[in-house]
C-alpha cells in the first residue's frame, strides 16, 4: 500500500486490520494477524505509530524441525524525505539513525511492515527453549527419540594434539 504524504489529512489517517494490506510480506508463507497504524504529518516529515503482528514459519537452530514462531513489533518511525544529492548514497549521522526516508511524496507501508516484522524475527530461532537438538553421532532428533549412540570416539588424526596444552606449560 503506497500512502501519498501530501494527501495525508490533517488529522492524521487510521489503518486497522490486516485486510487493509492484502500481501503485506513477499513471502507468502508468513501471515498477517494484526494491524494497527496511525499516520500523520510533521510538517515534512512522516510519523508512523503502531502495532504489527504475525505468525512465521521457521527451522529450528539445534534440532532442524520447522515450526511457527509468532513475532510482534510495536512502530514509532519517523520518514524524511531522501535528499536530493547526485548520487544515491546518504551519509548519516548520529541523529539519523531513527530516521527513515520517503521518495517522490510516496510512503511505501508494505516495506514498513514487513521490515518491522523481519527486525522482530529471532536471532537464532529454537522450537522451544529446552530443545536438545540433534544428536552429534548419529543425526537424530533427540526431542523425539531417546538417543543411546553414546560419545563419539576421538579422532586419531588429532590424538597428537590431546596433551599439548600440557607440554606447552
Amino acid at each position: 500500500m503506497i500512502i501519498q504524504v501530501s494527501e495525508i489529512p490533517a488529522e492524521g489517517l487510521s489503518i486497522e486490520g490486516p485486510q487493509s494490506l492484502p500481501a503485506p510480506f513477499s513471502d507468502s508463507t508468513w501471515d498477517l494477524d494484526e494491524l494497527s497504524l496511525f499516520i500523520e504529518r510533521d510538517g515534512v516529515d512522516v510519523l508512523v505509530r503502531g502495532r504489527v503482528a504475525g505468525r512465521v514459519p521457521q527451522t529450528c537452530g539445534r534440532c532442524l524441525e520447522q515450526f511457527v514462531v509468532r513475532v510482534e513489533s510495536q512502530i514509532d518511525s519517523r520518514f524524511v524525505p531522501r535528499p536530493q544529492n547526485r548520487r544515491d548514497e546518504v551519509e548519516l549521522a548520529a541523529d539519523d539513525l531513527d530516521l527513515d526516508f520517503y521518495s517522490n511524496d510516496s510512503l511505501n507501508l508494505v516495506v514498513l511492515v514487513e521490515t518491522e516484522a523481519t527486525l522482530a524475527l529471532p536471532m537464532k530461532p529454537l522450537c522451544r527453549a529446552d530443545c536438545r537438538g540433534l544428536c552429534s553421532v548419529c543425526g537424530g532428533n533427540q526431542n523425539l527419540v531417546e538417543c543411546h549412540c553414546g560419545d563419539r570416539a576421538p579422532d586419531s588424526r588429532f590424538a597428537v594434539l590431546k596433551d599439548l596444552a600440557a607440554r606447552l606449560t
